[in-house]
């Protein structure tokens, strides 16, 4: 059974259910813990019951290149580098999920910070530009 999950991100996840950007949410390990509806059609199928997923997993799922069409590395993609960094990351970069045609995204992730500046994990938004 799984702790309850601090307001900062039950109030994340209420606001992305509400969006029609695709959203991702992930703890301090980068563990997806929450996706909405728009990311569920992009990330081309729904996790197991629990909706958690190992950062290895899902964001190996998706192929991410730069604006110059070279490949960028798991960990210098805004998602990563929010986490690791604490800090806001926004990129427009080239992303393909399984075999899905190529799209040109811009994709914001920052970090998710509660209490007493406690570090709770982070949140990616992106869209087709």
């Amino acid at each position: 059974m799984s702790s309850p999950k601090p307001i900062q991100i039950i109030l994340a996840r209420q606001l992305a259910s509400s969006l029609a950007m695709p959203i991702l949410i992930v703890d301090t390990e980068g563990t997806l813990i929450f996706y909405n509806e728009p990311a569920e059609v992009i990330l081309d199928q729904r996790f197991e019951e629990t909706g958690e997923m190992p950062a290895d997993a899902w964001s190996g799922r998706f192929a991410v290149e730069d604006e110059a069409r070279k490949p960028i590395a798991q960990e210098d993609r805004p998602m990563m580098l929010a986490l690791s960094e604490r800090k806001p990351f926004s990129r427009t970069v080239w992303m393909r999920c399984g075999r899905r045609e190529w799209l040109h995204v811009n994709i914001t992730a920052f970090p998710l910070i509660g209490e007493e500046r406690q570090f709770l994990g982070a949140q990616m938004i992106f869209w087709e530009v």
